[in-house]
């Protein structure tokens, strides 16, 4: 799963703007809601499908774009109280671990 890595291959957002602050997410569900809106349907697909021990392998790539653009960097205290870490760093991979379980809630189960 190494190629979901870069924030290139993420493909999130890609060409968008960073995100106003007075239009941050404050909670971790908002937060997931505007990270799933701009995944592609692949990328969806391919972070439900991980394990979950290999999501920190988005720590540099999708980790990286929630902390630049969802503000955890820049002074977005409610998102970070939200996830109940004190560091930026830690506080997108509480969000990253949301988003991966929120997409596999989406996807239908085959067993």
């Amino acid at each position: 799963m190494g190629r979901w890595s870069s924030g290139t291959a993420v493909g999130v957002a890609e060409g968008r703007t960073l995100m106003e602050p007075k239009r941050w997410p404050a909670t971790i569900d908002e937060a997931v809601r505007v990270v799933i809106a701009s995944l592609s349907d692949e990328v969806k697909a391919a972070i439900a499908a991980m394990a979950e021990s290999e999501l920190i392998g988005l720590h540099f790539g999708l980790g990286a774009w929630i902390r630049n653009n969802l503000g955890l960097w820049k002074g977005n205290r409610a998102l970070l109280e939200s996830t109940g870490e004190a560091d930026a760093d830690d506080a997108s991979m509480v969000i990253v671990a949301a988003v991966w379980r929120r997409l596999r809630e989406m996807v239908p189960k085959v067993h």
